[in-house]
This record gives structure tokens, C-alpha cells and sequence, in this order.
């Protein structure tokens, strides 16, 4: 098939090359402008944009699909379909209805629960006891689609980097079945049942809230990681927590139980496991502690 990926995160390349090991022909890879990052704050392209180049894929990376002459140039491709994996714009109804078979996405929840721009980091932080991935035709609506395809998987104790490879993995095999036997795939409305909302992460919730009970706040550590990273305050420096464990120990929220850096919660404790300091590589809690010494009874941000 002659074919459009449009995608811009890590999650959406292990689409764009499965579509080309199948043998589809990706007359175009769309993907989000440059942005600056690091310390120079250079213009760094987006993983879909790296990876497109070094395939060979021409890259288109409008600031937005709205005007007409974009409309038009998506529309000279005459693309079969158009693969879509967390492009992160807006596709107007003209950009929907271009190719021969619309707009197919790759979203990384099992539909209707966890519409929108985080259902990773959200399904972690309700705990949910599974999540997946859909694949889903496009139409106006946020998410709204028809599905014609899903794959489940136990959210058990992994983190966010860790379960949107899974689901990036299992997204880009599954699209790829479903390209080859559309006829087998057909699209089926989503239960107006269940319906949530994925609401694109804000960063001040990656601060760890010691006053809900230690589940809830070792999944923050697990929705946060490894990036924003969920964090505490420490005489005005920020600790970020990698990996943590729910002990069984009492106290006040946010206070320090012991030498072993167990953080009373609402309910239970939390015990880091692996912690990093500003400007400093992560380290497991022990080597954190030989070189700051952080004593019980004292009392985190």
C-alpha cells in the first residue's frame, strides 16, 4: 500500500519501521517541527523524523494542517491510508478524508478508557490491572473512532517507559496484521460505556504526594519513569524517585522512618530504591545515602 506515517515520539517508530519491513510503500513520514532541547537548546528532531530520514522516507514537519495549501500537498501523495501513532496535531476533516481508505491510529489504550494524550501514564496512576493498545479509525472526535483491532496487557508493577514500549511493540505488529486483512478487521463502534479521559500529564504532578497511601504514591513513581520523573524536596534540591517499594511502617506523611530512606505515607510507607540528584546519574538508594546522609525524622517537600 502506498502509505502516509504520521507520528512524532519514540512510541510511534517501531510503527513506521515495521511498515516498511512489511513492504509498504511511506510516500511521506509527517511529523512535529524541531524543538530545542538540552543544555544549548538546539533544535533537535523529532525520533519519527530520525528515523524516517535514515530509511530513506521523505519528512514533512508543518507547524499545523490547517491551511489549504498543506491540506493539499497531504492530498497530492494519494496515499492509500494514513497510519497515525501519537503525531500530536490535530487532523482536519480534509486530512482525514484524503486517503483512499482514511486515517487508521495506532493509540496506546484499550478504548473507550483512556482517550487522549497520556493513557499510558493515566492507566498507571488509576491502578488499572490492565491496559493495551487499539487501532482505531480516525474520524473528528478525540479518540471516538470505530476500533478494528485491540491487544491487552497486565499493567502489573511496570513502569511508564517500560509498559509504552510493550504497547509500541505489540501497536506496530498489530497495524501491520491489520493492514494486510482489512476485510478480517472490521470496524466496530466503541461502548458508550466507559468512557475516560487521558489528560496530557502536567508536571507538577510528578511531585510525590506523601499524604495518599503508599500504592497510589509508588505509582507515581512508576507513571513518572523514567521521565518526568516523580520527585520530593530536600533543603530546596529535588530528589528524583526511580523505582520504589510499598513497606508495611507507619508515621507522619512525608517524614523519614529510618536510615534506609522509608518515607511515611497516608497509608503504609514508601521505601526508594533508586534515586537521582540533580545534575548527578541515578544511583540505588544505599550509594544515595553514603554520600547525603538523610536521618530519620526529617520531614520531605
Amino acid at each position: 500500500m502506498r502509505i502516509i506515517f504520521m507520528g512524532t515520539p519514540d512510541f510511534a517508530v517501531p510503527s513506521l519501521r515495521a511498515l516498511v519491513d512489511a513492504g509498504h510503500q511511506v510516500v511521506a513520514a509527517y511529523s512535529q517541527p524541531p524543538r530545542p532541547a538540552g543544555r544549548g537548546k538546539k533544535l533537535q528532531p523529532s525520533p519519527v523524523q530520525l528515523a524516517a530520514e535514515a530509511l530513506g522516507i521523505a519528512v514533512r514537519t508543518p507547524v499545523s494542517l490547517k491551511g489549504a495549501d498543506e491540506q493539499a500537498a497531504f492530498a497530492a501523495l494519494q496515499a492509500d491510508v494514513a497510519v497515525v501513532a501519537a503525531y500530536g496535531l490535530i487532523l482536519p476533516v480534509p486530512v482525514l478524508a484524503a486517503p483512499r481508505l482514511g486515517c487508521l491510529n495506532v493509540h496506546g489504550s484499550l478504548l473507550p478508557r483512556w482517550r487522549g494524550a497520556a493513557p499510558v501514564q493515566r492507566a498507571i496512576l488509576a491502578g488499572d490491572i490492565e491496559t493495551g493498545v487499539t487501532i482505531m479509525q480516525m474520524e473528528r472526535g478525540l479518540d471516538t473512532g470505530p476500533m478494528l483491532a485491540t491487544w491487552a496487557t497486565p499493567v502489573a508493577g511496570k513502569t511508564a517507559g517500560e509498559l509504552t514500549q510493550d504497547i509500541a511493540e505489540a501497536g506496530a505488529r498489530l497495524m501491520v496484521a491489520v493492514l494486510a486483512d482489512l476485510p478480517g478487521h472490521p470496524p466496530v463502534p466503541q461502548p458508550e460505556l466507559g468512557v475516560t479521559y487521558a489528560a496530557k500529564i502536567d508536571k507538577a504532578e510528578s511531585r510525590l504526594d506523601f499524604t495518599q497511601g503508599a500504592g497510589a504514591v509508588e505509582r507515581q513513581v512508576r507513571a513518572f519513569a523514567p521521565g518526568p520523573g516523580a520527585f520530593f524536596e530536600l533543603e530546596g534540591e529535588r530528589y528524583r524517585v526511580l523505582a520504589a517499594e510499598v513497606v508495611d511502617a507507619d508515621g507522619s506523611p512525608g517524614t523519614v522512618l529510618d536510615d534506609g530512606l522509608t518515607i511515611a505515607c497516608g497509608q503504609g510507607a514508601l521505601r526508594p530504591l533508586q534515586v537521582q540528584r540533580a545534575g548527578r546519574p541515578a544511583m540505588d538508594t544505599a550509594a544515595l545515602l553514603r554520600g547525603r546522609a538523610i536521618p530519620a525524622g526529617t520531614v520531605l517537600g
